[in-house]
């Protein structure tokens, strides 16, 4: 059986982070672990606290995992501080992991800021120059390329901005835009390619950054290319929110349906 790893932020509402990614790794046939960096007091409505865990409890979960288990594939979210994120960045080397995925998660869904500004440099310096894909939302890639993003030139030139910063490759994603299409921009470092879907006109869309990330990073484990699991990571994400856009989980933002390729109705 094929494995993936999230190293990440716990979600106690269940729609984001660790738990999201556990959910897509399941959903998409892998068998899913996680390092757990920190932990949020969340709901569907705001994030009510960040605690994290303790650097040298971080970097032994790292150790357990590779030392008897291993990995397929890794999924990097939300780290928070530059000291967690040099840890992380240390086991990943270490280990010498191949199929990573950065998803660069900088602030939530309700507003609350997620990675302290002083640890977004060391975030680019430590884990960029290791991925093989870096996930920016529309409002990530501004912070990380230094532009501000009005139009489809600005997308690309902020893709190439990020790439020459250490990304291999990079995808924009569309979520936060307009439109009747969400259009998710891959820069493979030469050419810049398009994965469009028709949006979906709901709230339920707390988590689906993190979602799309780990489908990738599933799709990855299995041996699928990395345009390929972007192709079928964007199928899997769409399908997710299309299928979950009418659950009553929570009275703000709720979850995608992370296993409607399963059964039409979140058990």
């Amino acid at each position: 059986m094929k494995k993936s790893l999230t190293i990440a932020t716990s979600d106690s509402g269940g729609c984001a982070g660790i738990q999201a990614d556990l959910k897509t790794f399941s959903a998409l046939g892998v068998f899913g672990m996680s390092v757990i960096a920190a932990v949020t007091a969340q709901n569907t409505l705001e994030v009510k606290q960040i605690a994290t865990i303790p650097i040298d409890n971080i970097a032994m979960q790292i150790d357990a995992v590779f030392e008897d288990i291993g990995a397929d594939s890794v999924k990097i979210g939300m780290l928070f501080s530059k000291e967690i994120i040099d840890v992380v960045a240390k086991g990943l080397e270490k280990y010498e992991v191949k199929n990573l995925v950065v998803d660069p998660v900088m602030v939530a869904a309700t507003g609350a800021l997620l990675l302290k500004t002083d640890a977004i440099n060391t975030m680019i310096k430590k884990l960029f120059p290791l991925a093989r894909v870096v996930t920016p939302n529309l409002h990530e890639a501004e912070a990380l390329s230094g532009i501000k993003i009005l139009n489809y030139k600005d997308k690309v030139e902020a893709c190439k901005i990020i790439s020459r910063r250490g990304a291999q490759t990079v995808i924009l994603k569309g979520g936060h835009g307009s439109g009747a299409e969400s259009v998710d921009l891959w820069y493979n470092g030469k050419s810049v390619y398009e994965f469009s879907a028709p949006r979906v006109d709901t709230e339920n869309v707390h988590g689906t950054g993190c979602t799309f990330s780990a489908a990738i990073t599933a799709y990855l484990a299995h041996g699928c290319t990395l345009d390929e699991s972007i192709r079928k990571a964007k199928i899997y994400i769409t399908n997710a929110i299309l299928k979950g856009k009418d659950l009553r989980i929570g009275r703000g933002s709720g979850p995608v349906n992370h296993f409607w390729n399963i059964s039409d109705e979140l058990r």
